[in-house]
């Protein structure tokens, strides 16, 4: 009995150890976002989920601790986009889709894409439309530990007016038709934008999308045209900080999206038609540029391919497309404060990181990029202190790449360790 005592108290004791045991992270380089500089030869100690201390050189473990050897690699913040729709991917049966797949097939396709997310070194996201309200869902089960995927800030069912670009049932038949409301996210007034929001609340999102203006994908005419009038944005962002909800707003014509400037949204989605005045503004009300490079790309060369989108869709891809990349270009120059987001659901999920690329041709500087996808990007989502840099007392969230990123940013595609929350889900030799 004596012995079996002592055993069952060793046993104790060493999953005691075992529960308080750090993890060390010895980093060749590390970037921590916090500003431009690049550090070598660090320690990262983590205690459970958190960064418990950041300490020079190499710092031995204590005996049970468990040690991650990087140090032939350039440790960075989980990256986080801004931008995507992780529970659907366009493709030329999109359109049919909404009629033939259900709550449960955006779901379960969700869960793929999720870790296809997670893979490609983003540990958070913010979701800015789904069907059935299926990220809410998805961002649950990722939080219970069901699945493995990002940190999920969702906007659930987005913001629309009649016939405007998120309205669910443009391109419909007028038997299937119908006149959605507010449940549905299409709004036609202040009273509707009020019920929208509170709608959106008891849903459980976690932020606003609003469609301001006219959009490439959706089956209508106009890309560029206002669909808010400045009552019903008032509404919207009045009723959005009530409900504690930052405000996400696409818009690719002018007047539509400095309507939404004005009324006080948090960030522009694309942007393509800004202009001198338009960045102005925007600095003016400290409003949040996330340009979606990588999508305007996508849907350019997908415009070359016969019936790949519907004939509405098509021109308005060809035209608005290309221009993007441009107008990222003047906005950095301009000092518009910018935020990486991909929209991918419309590329592929898991491609996230060409939108580096892109935006480094574009003219940012290789930090500046990283930033925007570490430091601003946790700003915008008001989790500052909690995401977005490497520091104590912060998520552990690190990727880790070959190479310095700050001199290539290509490095930035090759992510061999990923590393959310404390645990470890990407680790190649």
């Amino acid at each position: 009995m004596k012995i079996i005592k002592t055993l069952i108290a060793t046993s104790l004791f060493l999953s005691a150890q075992a529960a308080f045991a750090d993890t060390y992270i010895h980093a060749g380089k590390m970037i921590p976002a916090d500003s431009d500089k690049v550090f070598k030869k660090m320690t990262i100690v983590i205690d459970g989920n958190k960064i418990k201390s950041i300490e020079k050189g190499y710092k031995k473990p204590g005996q049970g601790d468990e040690l991650i050897d990087l140090s032939d690699s350039t440790v960075l913040p989980g990256l986080i986009d801004m931008h995507t729709h992780i529970t659907s991917q366009y493709g030329p049966r999109a359109n049919v889709e909404r009629f033939t797949l259900n709550a449960a097939d955006y779901a379960l396709n969700g869960v793929k894409y999720a870790e296809l997310t997670l893979q490609a070194g983003f540990t958070t996201i913010r979701n800015l439309n789904d069907e059935y309200n299926s990220s809410v869902a998805l961002r649950n089960a990722i939080n219970r530990g069901v699945v493995d995927g990002p940190r999920i800030f969702t906007a659930a069912k987005a913001l629309s007016s009649t016939g405007g670009h998120i309205d669910p049932t443009n391109g419909f038949n007028s038997e299937l038709m119908g006149n959605p409301g507010p449940k549905e996210g299409v709004v036609n007034s202040a009273d509707d934008a009020r019920q929208a929001i509170r709608q959106r609340y008891k849903d459980g999102a976690d932020l606003i999308k609003i469609a301001s203006t006219g959009g490439v994908l959706s089956v209508a005419k106009s890309g560029q045209n206002p669909q808010f009038t400045d009552e019903e944005l008032d509404a919207i962002v009045a009723t959005a900080k009530d409900y504690g909800f930052k405000v996400a707003v696409h818009a690719h014509g002018k007047l539509g999206m400095e309507r939404a400037i004005k009324a006080g949204v948090d960030s522009i989605e694309h942007g393509t038609y800004m202009d001198d005045e338009t960045f102005e503004l925007m600095k003016k009300h400290g409003t949040y540029y996330v340009p979606t490079v990588l999508a305007g790309k996508w849907v350019a060369e997908k415009a070359e391919i016969d019936g790949f989108f519907p004939d509405l869709v098509r021109p308005k891809a060809a035209a608005i497309g290309p221009l993007i990349q441009n107008t990222l270009s003047r906005a950095y120059n301009a000092g518009v404060k910018i935020a990486f987001g991909t929209d991918s659901g419309v590329s592929a999920h898991g491609d996230n990181g060409k939108e580096f690329v892109y935006m480094a041709e574009a003219g940012m500087k290789p930090i500046d990029v990283i930033r925007s996808a570490t430091y601003h990007a946790a700003e915008l989502l008001g989790e500052s202190d909690t995401l977005g840099t490497i520091e104590a007392g912060k998520f552990a969230d690190f990727i880790a790449v070959k190479g310095d990123p700050t001199d290539d940013i290509n490095h930035i595609r090759s992510i061999h360790f990923v590393m959310k929350d404390g645990k470890v889900y990407k680790q190649q030799l």
